[in-house]
């Protein structure tokens, strides 16, 4: 059997209501099409309805959560090309062709939201502010850093398996991944529906709190020198402002000042000694089973 171009790849929990439908319409606008349900503890009949509908299901005994359910879709899918969307209904199959149309020029493209379909202004602002600090730390200029409905080649995919969390945050971790491996990356406005059935699964408050420390974990892990050297030159700062206000009233060099000084140095240090580190972990990855 030859091997299927693309495989679509779609996390599900509790979504009977919604998977059906997506299966059949990704059926009759890409036949050929390898697609992958992953079942991800649900407690309804998500399963069993994606398999009538004619999906390859792969079913996690209990909620794992969602990127693990990607994880899963990585290590059993077949395409050269993965395709990853949500089983609620929110993704338009249509827009798959909008997505691999770019490939091979790229190594990995994403479906962008239109601000306008942001679930609330509270997530709005969450996601620019997240979008600002990745482009920061990848210096490359990053529309929609949380969209779950992207493709990439699945050799790049394989090779970022070992770094993807369980979470809702996989998107992120996949998309600095694949920038700080120096993979290409395209963005493409696709337009968000409305969810069929049932509410989201995010939290503002819980998940922020929690995408906010990942994607601090993040950039610490793939470009640590964009967050050391800003702290580093501000401590600097401190140390020199601090040193020129006793100079001038009372003559002298402070604890204070040299503290502040060293301080700097050591945050500096420590920046290169992460950068290098950071370089290995990266450079060990390449070059494996899959490029």
């Amino acid at each position: 059997m030859d091997r299927p171009e693309v495989s679509v790849i779609i996390p599900t929990n509790n979504e009977e209501q919604t998977i059906g439908g997506i299966i059949k319409k990704i059926k009759a606008l890409y036949p050929e099409f390898e697609i992958i349900v992953i079942n991800d503890g649900s407690t309804d009949e998500t399963g069993a309805v994606a398999k009538d509908a004619g999906a390859i299901v792969y079913s996690h005994p209990y909620n794992i959560g969602n990127g693990a359910a990607i994880k899963s879709g990585i290590r059993i899918a077949s395409g050269e090309i993965l395709v990853f969307m949500d089983g609620d209904g929110q993704h338009n199959p249509e827009d798959i062709g909008r997505l691999i149309k770019w490939f091979p020029d790229y190594d990995m493209v994403v479906g962008a939201r239109s601000k306008g379909h942001q679930a609330s202004w509270v997530r709005a602002l969450g996601n620019k502010i997240f979008n600002w600090l990745a482009s920061y730390v990848s210096k490359f200029a990053i529309e929609d850093l949380t969209s779950g409905f992207r493709a990439i080649k699945s050799g790049v995919a394989y090779n970022l398996l070992y770094l993807l969390p369980n979470t809702y945050s996989y998107p992120t971790t996949l998309t600095l991944g694949v920038l700080r491996n120096g993979k290409s990356v395209k963005y493409t406005s696709i337009e968000i529906q409305g969810r069929e059935k049932g509410k989201s699964k995010i939290r503002v408050f819980r998940d922020g709190v929690r995408f906010f420390m990942i994607i601090t974990k993040i950039c610490g892990l793939y470009s640590p020198l964009r967050i050391f050297l800003p702290v580093s030159f501000i401590m600097f700062c401190l140390g020199l402002g601090h040193y020129l206000y006793t100079f001038l009233t009372a003559g002298r060099f402070t604890n204070m000042s040299a503290l502040l000084f060293t301080t700097s140095v050591l945050i500096f240090m420590m920046g290169l000694i992460s950068e290098q580190i950071s370089q290995m972990r990266f450079e060990r990855s390449e070059g494996d089973k899959f490029v």
